[in-house]
């Protein structure tokens, strides 16, 4: 499974999935800082990797323009607000915990993570 962290969340989220066997990068490790969310999401895409954001309201709304269009995308996972953004170790657990379904990806898929 490959995973892309929008600016929004930590890079140690993003080492605590790579602690998990998950293939993840962040937008500051690629220098993709300050990109509309459309431009993350294509990016994403094209790296075949599922997004992984914070940013709930926006990926909707793309994630319904994507449909709209019949745009492809790898995957967008979203980190609900009853998470704390410093809570690394329990967003990167419960990223792990939705992944594990869909070892073969998840193309065109969104996921609301929830609270265990």
């Amino acid at each position: 499974m490959k995973v892309y962290l929008d600016e929004d969340l930590s890079p140690v989220i993003a080492g605590l999935l790579r602690n998990h066997g998950i293939d993840a990068t962040t937008a500051q490790d690629v220098g993709n800082v300050q990109l509309e969310d459309q431009a993350q999401l294509a990016y994403a895409a094209r790296e075949g990797r599922a997004i992984v954001t914070a940013n709930v309201i926006d990926f909707i709304a793309l994630a319904h323009e994507a449909v709209a269009t019949n745009t492809e995308h790898a995957g967008i996972v979203l980190v609900p607000s009853s998470f704390r953004g410093d809570e690394f170790q329990a967003i990167a657990d419960a990223i792990f915990q939705a992944l594990k379904p869909y070892r073969g990806g998840l193309h065109g898929l969104v996921l609301y993570l929830r609270r265990e």
